[in-house]
């Protein structure tokens, strides 16, 4: 089946020929779906000082509750390929947004540690169904030339996310605990899911399941491990610092938890501009330049962000998430570049599971291990110390077959 680069209402034009404002309301529809996704997995980081007080929980095993939702997305990232060659994108994605209502709601009626490690888990597996039949529409809407900017656009998505979060949680426990929250996400999570299976009119098309000949074509791609690295290291430097960032304002620094969480989300503020920026970039340099900056700075200011105290913590707190929020445009165009189109899929579906188990899951767990051990500062400034190899790392990519042209 030959998939279409452009909106329905274009399939006369010359997809390289159309402007990219063409685009924008099949893309935001998309974020939308994107935005419940990611915000359903990080409320539980401004969720995290209330949970733990109320389970009585360790710094590791409050940290551990993000490991059991990365490992559940990480593997439904894996057999996402299965599930979408079967139900082709739109049903998959409304499955999975859908399937993460459920789930919210499910884990607010659990009263210990386990089932709610089991409910978060998942959680996980309902969320990893979107993204690589998100990105693949996403790709295969609009034309390479603007894929920087369409991929910005997505990203406004967890951006939005990371600031909206510790507000929404601060304000809905002024009435609910936060299992409330939760039911209040869930119900969000099942409604946007219905909107999406009735308003979307993109090309709807099967995914690539895996198989010996795209996992050979991949795995022949130095580039792809190279990017599966990185990835680990973007996650790390956005979603998994900022997991274990309130805890840290509130445990090691003593902030008062609300003030604390909104430290966190007007820091998060600028990553909705950055984002775009970061797309515009891409598409004028490349992605590998855009990387190398991106991690250069985003690791030196997370080593900082461990080190330092007073106001120069705040500080830290504000620009750490300026710079790191612009690793995932150029991260995914790259990614997209990597062995044939059919195959993209395939490629985040590889890749991204990985990444969020070690930059997500397993990074977070071992700030929060330093933490009880007595260096919670040291433990956020060696995680620092991984970002920065990056931009070292970014050296070595090549894109491959599928390079995404560069804007005039």
């Amino acid at each position: 089946m030959k998939h279409s680069s452009a909106p329905d209402s274009h399939m006369g034009s010359d997809p390289e020929t159309v402007k990219f404002s063409s685009f924008l309301g099949p893309i935001l529809l998309l974020t939308n779906i994107f935005f419940l996704n990611f915000l359903s997995r990080i409320i539980f980081a401004p969720l995290l000082p209330r949970i733990q007080k109320d389970l009585t929980l360790s710094h590791v095993e409050a940290a551990s509750l993000f490991l059991f939702i990365t490992l559940g997305y990480s593997v439904s990232l894996l057999c996402s390929g299965f599930i979408s060659n079967r139900l082709r994108h739109k049903k998959t994605i409304v499955l999975s947004a859908t399937a993460v209502g459920i789930a919210l709601t499910g884990i607010a009626l659990c009263d210990d540690i386990w089932t709610i490690r089991g409910g978060l888990l998942l959680l996980g597996l309902a969320a990893g169904l979107y993204l690589p039949s998100g990105m693949a529409s996403l790709t295969a809407l609009v034309s390479a030339r603007h894929w920087g900017k369409a991929i910005a656009t997505h990203e406004l998505a967890p951006n939005l996310s990371f600031f909206v979060a510790p507000l929404l949680a601060e304000s809905l426990m002024m009435w609910f605990s936060w299992r409330g929250v939760l039911v209040f996400l869930g119900v969000c999570a099942i409604l946007t899911g219905v909107l999406f299976s009735h308003f979307w009119k993109g090309e709807d098309f099967p995914g690539e399941a895996p198989n010996f000949l795209s996992l050979k074509t991949l795995f022949s791609e130095k580039s792809f491990w190279i990017m599966m690295m990185l990835f680990s290291f973007g996650i790390c430097a956005t979603l998994g610092i900022y997991t274990m960032l309130p805890l840290f304002l509130v445990a090691q620094h003593g902030l008062e938890r609300n003030w604390a969480n909104t430290l966190v989300a007007l820091s998060r503020i600028s990553g909705m501009f950055m984002a775009f920026l970061a797309g515009w970039t891409t598409d004028r340099v490349g992605p590998r330049l855009t990387m190398m900056a991106v991690f250069l700075i985003a690791g030196l200011a997370t080593v900082f962000l461990g080190a330092c105290t007073g106001s120069w913590l705040v500080l830290m707190v504000f620009l750490q998430p300026v710079v790191a929020v612009c690793f995932f445009p150029p991260g995914f165009a790259a990614l997209s570049a990597i062995g044939p189109p059919g195959a993209r899929n395939v490629a985040v579906s590889l890749t991204v599971p990985a990444a969020f188990l070690v930059g997500g899951g397993a990074i977070p767990m071992g700030i929060g291990m330093m933490g009880d051990a007595g260096f919670f500062a040291l433990g956020v400034s060696a995680a620092g110390g991984l970002i920065l190899s990056g931009a070292l790392l970014a050296l070595f990519y090549k894109p491959g077959s599928a390079k995404p042209t560069v804007s005039p």
